[in-house]
């Protein structure tokens, strides 16, 4: 009865295959209707099992496949204990990415690891009582067991977790090489310092409005000794992203963010010269150095400003309680405070003064100003309220309607404006661009903005002894600040002696490992909990022998992550973070995958660590001199993952699933009030209730299908708007898919059989799926326009995962396939075609719904005696091709297909072409495929786009055909016309019936290189 259920290939070839090409597997009860059930969860459990079953033959198959090797890594998650839409997009991409790469005879490189150190493991471990690796372990175990479930195919024998004492190890060591070398270093500082998590951040991990990123406590500012990490060593290598930006290697968007985050910035020092009253206290003058990228604005200079930990400041402070109360405040306000303290006593003196132009002889006001960053250029600013909106806020927030100094004009403007000034009023704008300077610039007047600041640079190097100014360059990058008064993290492996300093822990020592604390023992305290385990903390100087003391600061978790994916290649090497010939193999990652939001964190610090350690001997080659040390071939940034989300359109309030009336899902309705609910698509999160279990999707509609829904919805770098209503269409494509493997496949017609050389005959006469492909030249029409939409599916396919990543072309791009497929008359086409055809579909869909296409696989390739829906595994083909002589059962030993020669042999068929007489159909022939022969089609198409084109061409000459005169006719038309007429029935419509009626004219229209219709109009 199964047997009947069978495609003929299936049935064909499991005939004579030989038993030691089957394998076994679990059963199940085959259906009793024509065709099995489609049952997605089934076939995902069974699939699941014999994957874990046959996990060391598989992986002992893609090792011995090629040796050319290819990294696909998606970025590590940290252990929450839940995955959410988000983590399952990033993982379908790069588990798509890396099946479709073994397919190509890859030996694929795809681990998974733990990103497990970190503050809310502590916060967790403080609520509940237990130690952070409890908690920690118990999470990983549960998302592994999620990730299982998703069809996913990782080497967990590469498998790590950052809090594992193996792994820290060398993130200890690496921070050693980092001091050896003079790049990790203690230093006082001004730190932002979170008091919720009660930990120091570094500025990256505060945002705008000086909020922390994970808490979103209003972050303070404290001084404390601190170890740092001297990125800004390599911030010109760091600059450097031409490999990145090559072929669209890396997003655009990134690579400015990754810039912007560098901040280099071209201009000048400018030297102010400080006078102090003598009653100030402060009696030796002294000097302001700013930076400027705008020194053609140096004559529109009317105050100055220092930040708040300026020297100047710092010194003036101490007897003025005042200005120490000001500085108290000044740390609350807002980035963009307008607030300002002006300093009492003291002025400054443009450089420009010398000229004695009206305006540049003027004492210069300094205020101690927030919005000027301590760490940036030399903590001061040379306010232009003219040719700066900051500055113009600033200005008139502290200087009122005073007149502000106009010095560069547009350059456009009509002459040279004298005495240009800004009054409060409707015209009271900042000029921010660049122009010609104007008779307030004395010697510079009439110069353009650019040539002028070069000249006024050089100009003042010239005078007071060449120091009141010079060309230079500022960068926003800070070095990395990595202490943090954690407990859960990396320990910096130093001690501390009174009479050797910081000393390094011997790295035979290594690892420092944590001692071992609950959470109980850390609620409630402050500081650093490491400071309270004497037992710990107290050691011997390595150097000397005398009593010392542990660092008890903790790294930031981003050094961890800024060095894990070189430890993946040669993860259980005990000695060393990593070989040298393991990074030259594997590196740089090949494809990263993961959200934008690690666009200047994660990313900036990787690339330095990546860099640095090419430095060493860890890594003396520093892998492909192409790549120069970049950790990253290619990056592929996934958008974010929003939820459907229902409001209450009169309060806006967000509503809770239970408080929507979804009875008509296209009106949902506010059950209390009855109104119609408001539907948006926002960032999932818990306060809006429109967060989606990826568990529950699976679990309803199984992985594969919630897998090509998630590739299918979106673009992979957009906003993917989660709506599960959609998945509907993408299981009727997968149950198309199943009736065409398990419905019956005819044999092609009697006569057509009949037709058949000596050879063909022999070949149908083979098993469908063991014959070769029949010669293109036997071909019928259905079985040409078969094979070419497959060619034409691989290709494109191919070009996606290879090249776009538009993988949701992909699924659109299979679909097509599939209806064609479908579509297939009975009897049209032979069943080696059929088989050869539906064996690439499958191959294809592998890396997107690999349990249905393995399932499909099995039962394209199983024996009537022994299969069912769900029961022999078969024998695929081989890792050639499509021809099943090899006795591995995974459709992942099957290469991926290939495109061939045929679209230029087949390509060139004569195709039927449907005759109209005034518009009305009478007949059809086949025509010569014209293909881009530019002496017929170009005339006919006019836009040269390969679409449907209409033409009725420029006249070229006057055709005669058998009595018909068409005058004016371009050489499609004469083409066309005398192929038509050369047929009886071409006779019959256009000599024989057309009567005494004049031939006006001949429409053409031409697709894909082949005349589809043409009209004659009498």
């Amino acid at each position: 009865m199964r047997s009947a259920r069978l495609g003929f290939a299936a049935r064909t070839w499991l005939a004579a295959a030989p038993n030691s090409a089957r394998i076994a597997a679990p059963r199940r009860a085959a259906s009793t209707s024509s065709t099995p059930k489609l049952d997605l969860q089934a076939i995902d459990a069974k699939w699941n099992e014999i994957w874990t079953s046959r996990g060391a033959e598989l992986k002992h198959h893609d090792q011995q496949r090629s040796d050319k090797a290819y990294y696909v890594l998606p970025m590590f998650p940290y252990p929450s204990g839940v995955l959410h839409l988000g983590h399952l997009r990033v993982y379908t991409i790069s588990d798509v990415l890396a099946r479709f790469k073994r397919m190509r005879g890859y030996n694929v490189i795809h681990p998974m690891g733990w990103d497990a150190f970190g503050l809310p493991a502590e916060n967790a471990a403080i609520e509940r009582g237990i130690n952070p690796a409890e908690w920690t372990i118990q999470n990983i175990e549960k998302m592994k067991n999620q990730l299982k479930v998703m069809n996913g195919q990782w080497d967990w024998d590469r498998e790590f977790m950052t809090c594992d004492p193996s792994f820290y190890k060398h993130t200890q060591r690496i921070f050693q090489l980092l001091h050896e070398h003079g790049l990790a270093y203690q230093a006082q500082a001004i730190v932002n310092y979170d008091p919720v998590d009660r930990t120091v951040l570094a500025n990256e991990q505060v945002d705008a409005n000086g909020y922390s990123w994970r808490s979103g406590a209003k972050v303070e500012k404290l001084r404390l000794k601190q170890w740092f990490l001297r990125i800004t060593a390599f911030k010109e290598s760091l600059l450097d992203m031409d490999v990145l930006s090559k072929d669209s290697r890396w997003p655009e968007h990134v690579l400015s963010m990754q810039k912007n985050w560098l901040g280099k910035s071209e201009g000048a020092k400018i030297r102010f010269q400080v006078r102090f009253d003598s009653n100030n206290g402060t009696t030796a003058d002294s000097v302001i150095e700013a930076f400027t990228t705008r020194p053609d604005t140096l004559f529109g200079v009317q105050y100055l400003a220092l930040s708040t930990t300026h020297p100047i400041v710092t010194e003036m402070a101490k007897s003025l309680p005042v200005l120490q109360a000001f500085l108290d405040v000044a740390d609350s306000l807002p980035p963009d405070s307008k607030a300002g303290y002006l300093l009492p006593g003291v002025h400054g003196v443009t450089p420009l003064s010398r000229l004695g132009l009206r305006g540049t002889i003027k004492p210069l006001p300094i205020y101690v100003a927030p919005y000027v960053l301590g760490d940036y250029g030399e903590g001061a600013v040379m306010g232009v309220p003219g040719h700066d909106s900051r500055d113009h806020a600033f200005w008139r927030e502290n200087q009122g309607a005073e007149p502000i100094a106009l010095v560069v004009s547009p350059s456009d403007s009509a002459g040279l404006i004298q005495d240009v000034t800004l009054v409060p009023g409707a015209h009271d704008q900042p000029f921010v661009h660049r122009g010609i300077l104007n008779a307030s610039c004395g010697r510079f007047v009439g110069m353009e903005s650019a040539a002028a600041a070069r000249e006024i640079v050089s100009w003042l190097g010239q005078v007071e002894n060449g120091n009141a100014a010079e060309h230079a360059e500022s960068w926003r990058l800070r070095d990395w600040l990595i202490s943090r008064q954690r407990y859960w993290g990396t320990p910096i492996p130093m001690v501390h002696c009174q009479s050797c300093g910081a000393v390094p822990v011997p790295a035979e020592e290594l690892p420092v490992e944590l001692p071992k604390i609950h959470g109980s023992s850390l609620r409630g305290k402050g500081g650093n909990p490491l400071e309270d385990v004497p037992e710990w903390v107290n050691t011997t100087c390595p150097k000397c022998g005398g009593d010392a003391k542990r660092d008890t600061d903790t790294m930031d978790t981003f050094v961890d992550s800024s060095w894990y994916y070189m430890r993946f290649p040669d993860a259980k090497n005990p000695d060393a973070p990593f070989s040298s010939s393991s990074a030259d193999n594997s590196l740089p990652v090949d494809i990263y995958i993961g959200g934008v939001e690690h666009a200047i964190l994660h990313l900036l610090y990787a690339r330095f660590i990546s860099k640095f350690l090419a430095t060493t001997s860890l890594w003396p080659s520093g892998g492909n001199p192409e790549f120069k040390a970049e950790p990253f071939k290619q990056l592929i940034t996934q958008g974010m993952v929003h939820g459907k989300t229902y409001s209450d359109p009169i309060t806006g309030r967000f509503l809770k699933p239970e408080e929507v009336d979804l009875t008509d899902p296209n009106k949902p309705k506010v059950k209390l009030s009855g109104e119609t609910a408001k539907v948006s698509f926002e960032k999932m999160s818990k306060s809006k209730y429109n967060g989606v279990d990826p568990g529950d999707c699976i679990a309803k509609y199984g992985a594969d299908a919630t897998r090509a829904h998630m590739l299918f919805q979106a673009p992979v770098s957009d906003v993917l708007e989660w709506d599960e209503d959609r998945i509907v269409g993408i299981h009727r494509w997968l149950a198309r898919v199943w009736r065409i493997v398990t419905e019956p496949t005819p044999h092609v017609g009697k006569k057509k059989q009949a037709h058949r050389t000596e050879t063909e005959t022999q070949a149908a006469d083979l098993p469908a799926s063991s014959a070769p492909l029949p010669d293109l030249s036997t071909f019928n029409d259905a079985e040409s326009s078969l094979w070419l939409e497959v060619q034409k599916t691989i290709s494109q396919v191919t070009q996606s995962l290879e090249t776009t990543y538009a993988l949701n072309t992909v699924v659109s791009d299979l679909m097509k396939l599939t209806n064609v497929l479908s579509s297939t008359k009975p009897g049209a086409i032979r069943p080696e075609i059929h088989y050869h055809s539906l064996s690439a579909l499958l191959r294809m869909m592998a890396p997107i719904t690999p349990a249905f296409a393995e399932e499909c696989w099995q039962i394209l390739h199983s024996t009537p005696s022994t299969s069912t829906a769900t029961s022999t595994l078969p024998s695929p083909p081989s890792s050639t091709e499509s021809s099943p002589t090899s006795s591995t059962a995974s459709i992942f030993s099957a290469r991926f297909p290939t495109p061939d020669d045929s679209v230029q042999i087949l390509g060139r068929r004569p195709r039927p072409c449907a005759v109209q007489v005034n518009g009305r159909f009478r007949f059809t022939l086949p025509l010569p495929f014209i293909g881009d022969d530019s002496a017929l089609s170009s005339s006919s198409v006019g836009d040269g786009d390969g679409t449907d084109a209409v033409a009725s061409p420029p006249s070229t000459s006057q055709a005669i055909v058998q009595d018909v005169v068409f005058p004016n006719a371009s050489p499609l038309q004469q083409f066309v016309l005398g192929h038509v007429i050369g047929t009886q029935d071409g006779k019959r419509w256009l000599v024989e019936r057309r009567g005494d009626n004049a031939l006006r004219d001949i429409v053409v229209v031409v697709k894909d290189g082949a005349v589809k219709t043409v009209n004659f109009l009498f």
